[in-house]
């Protein structure tokens, strides 16, 4: 398992950038090299991201900040499992505040997607899932291009990376999906996904 990297506020803080953001040179050039994405994922994955049907989806997630690991069945039979997602709002909780909030379903699949297809088969390493309006404020006062509006406080967005996956890579699958928008932060070494308008950075 990847080691926590130094600096995880200034990685953390980073993520909330560009967020409200539109659709950039940076982001077009990177919609054109995701086009390429598709080759480096097998058929029969692509197939079941677009048909997923009553299939299980399990995820496992570890915290940079809090070091814990939680690997959870939250959706099976065709229907959300409310002591999974309990489970995972907790998990995903503002780490400075304590203050919890129901993670968006979309978001869940989203990143479980990703983790499917990027075929890596570590944990989820989280930077930031949900993030309190204090905490939001605090970070605005320390960095600029936070967002006022951080889908990060409404459970919509998270930070992660997944080690066996290239961050890039990573990045280029999430463009490919088309789901929400997309932030791709090469030195701290995450990708930033939320469930709002399709927008990259």
């Amino acid at each position: 398992m990847r080691k926590p990297e130094n600096g995880i506020g200034q990685i953390e803080e980073a993520g909330a950038h560009h967020e409200d953001g539109f659709f950039s040179r940076r982001g077009f050039l990177g919609a054109i090299a995701a086009a390429g994405i598709i080759s480096l994922v097998p058929a029969p994955l692509w197939a079941a991201v677009k048909s997923p049907g009553k299939i299980s989806r399990t995820i496992e997630l570890y915290s940079l900040h809090s070091k814990e690991h939680l690997k959870a069945t939250y959706y099976k039979n065709g229907r959300y499992q409310p002591r999974a997602m309990q489970e995972l709002n907790r998990f995903l909780r503002d780490h400075r505040t304590g203050g919890v909030r129901a993670i968006d379903k979309k978001l869940l699949d989203l990143v479980h997607t990703l983790w499917q297809l990027s075929g890596s088969h570590e944990p989820i390493h989280v930077v930031c899932g949900y993030r309190s309006p204090l905490t939001n404020k605090m970070l605005q006062g320390r960095r600029r291009g936070v967002a006022r509006k951080s889908l990060h406080m409404e459970g919509k967005a998270a930070d992660i990376y997944i080690p066996g996956c290239g961050t890039k890579r990573l990045q280029k699958i999430a463009v490919r999906l088309k789901r929400g928008g997309v932030g791709y932060y090469p030195r701290p070494d995450f990708v930033h996904v939320d469930t709002g308008k399709v927008r990259y950075w």
